[in-house]
């Protein structure tokens, strides 16, 4: 690894020929300035997770103590999924123009307040003008976090960290499902404190905005070369996390895709199946993810299960995301992305399958805990390839298009569960979405294998 107490802008045993920015960024080892931004980026997409993992236990206490439908409580969740698809699909292209720091902060913002405004509503149509709102900031942010750290991460490493940084937001559901075991099924009230937190963005969004650097690969595609060479200077300053004497790892050759690269589309000759491959897998974890996960607790409840076991139940679930997250971490630099993903999502597929079989209650608990390791560990993987198929230009229109689109999904999800329940059954809707993660999976070989781009 590179000595850390060189003059800045110098990397000893770097040939002169690499020191564009991005590659000087690439062949770095990962030191403690890319640990704080993952972790202050981290808590951003953790908090993102809260909120929505929040909405799930907010629906079942609205359904026992406002008595709304479960056509009502669908649409509650439908119209925040709404918000969601034009946010991702904007977001992108705004941080694209403007940067991803800046989109990433008023995103926090907006969301933030949208949430805390929440608690305070006194009617459901209040509550889903809010929701919506709270919508598009969520929707806006995700993509352009995901790239804001694919941008900054070392090549050798880009997977780990995306899949790291998608880690979090086990955590954020986490807080959700203790925050609805503990506060939502509490009181009657208890929604209310809930959505309180969600508050904590907005004053987040200071942090973001103060403390964190602009993509250097932003600035360059920009013409900022100054700046963004002081944004370099500043890593190359920071102290690696593990210390050594050793130099930088070989330099990756690379066989670049020129046709890629000089792409002005991401439905270009060049990049047209792998946007189309994407729009799929994205479509089909955000119908079979968003139909279960937001549904579990309610479907619980109608199951003849009360409140605070329906969130228990769901709570050790959630506890599953953790490993799942971990393991998809590790693989997806052993394995490949395309691996990777392919496995979890036929992992998904099966757990779906158990969890619609499933009677006793440790058997729905085991299907779920299953249902979120592999589920969750598809997203990292579908996070951390996102990226990097596009080129810099396109990085930012590319992956929130492809969330946008996916939105589309997460949408109708929440309003064709009780449907399908009343035509199918639960194991019927189960095997729907079973079905969705195995066209996933199948998608997933039409991508390109990206581990050493």
């Amino acid at each position: 690894m590179p000595s850390h107490n060189l003059p800045p802008g110098t990397l000893a045993s770097i040939p002169a020929s690499t020191d564009d920015l991005n590659d000087r960024l690439d062949q770095l080892p990962v030191t403690r300035r890319h640990a704080r931004l993952l972790g202050v980026t981290g808590i951003g997409w953790a908090l993102d997770a809260m909120d929505i993992g929040l909405i799930s236990f907010v629906m079942a206490a609205l359904i026992a103590h406002w008595q709304i439908s479960p056509g009502q409580a669908s649409l509650l969740a439908s119209l925040g999924f709404l918000g969601m698809a034009l946010g991702a699909t904007f977001g992108g292209k705004l941080s694209d123009k403007y940067g991803r720091r800046h989109i990433f902060a008023i995103t926090l913002l907006v969301y933030g307040v949208a949430t805390g405004l929440s608690a305070l509503a006194l009617t459901f149509t209040t509550l889903l003008v809010l929701r919506f709102i709270v919508g598009l900031g969520l929707g806006a942010e995700l993509p352009v976090a995901s790239t804001y750290i694919s941008e900054f991460s070392p090549s050798r490493v880009r997977g780990r960290m995306v899949v790291i940084l998608e880690a979090f937001w086990a955590l954020g559901w986490i807080a959700a499902a203790l925050i609805g075991t503990f506060v939502v099924g509490s009181s009657e009230n208890g929604w209310r404190f809930a959505l309180a937190f969600g508050c904590i963005p907005a004053a987040y969004a200071a942090v973001v905005r103060l403390g964190l650097p602009e993509s250097v690969r932003y600035l360059v595609s920009r013409g900022r070369r100054e700046e963004a060479q002081q944004v370099v200077e500043s890593f190359e300053r920071s102290r690696p996390l593990r210390a050594s004497s050793e130099t930088t790892q070989a330099i990756i050759e690379e066989t670049p895709d020129l046709g890629a690269q000089a792409a002005t589309s991401i439905w270009s000759p060049a990049l047209k199946r792998r946007t189309g491959a994407l729009w799929v897998i994205w479509f089909c974890v955000n119908l079979a993810y968003y139909g279960a996960f937001i549904w579990i607790p309610s479907l619980l409840v109608a199951a003849g299960f009360d409140l605070v076991k329906s969130f228990t139940f769901t709570l050790i679930m959630t506890l599953a995301q953790l490993p799942g997250y971990a393991v998809s971490a590790w693989l997806i630099e052993a394995w490949g992305r395309r691996a990777t993903l392919a496995t979890f999502l036929a992992g998904s597929a099966l757990s779906a399958v158990a969890y619609g079989l499933a009677t006793e209650p440790w058997m729905i608990i085991t299907a779920g805990c299953f249902l979120s390791f592999f589920n969750l560990g598809a997203w990292g993987a579908l996070y951390a390839v996102g990226p990097e198929l596009y080129p810099v230009q396109l990085r930012g229109a590319g992956t929130g298009a492809a969330a946008g689109f996916g939105r589309l999904a997460s949408i109708a999800a929440p309003l064709i569960v009780p449907v399908l329940v009343g035509l199918v059954g639960v194991t019927g809707l189960f095997a729907v979405f079973a079905a969705a993660f195995c066209t996933a999976a199948t998608a997933t070989f039409l991508l390109p294998e990206t581990k050493s781009n």
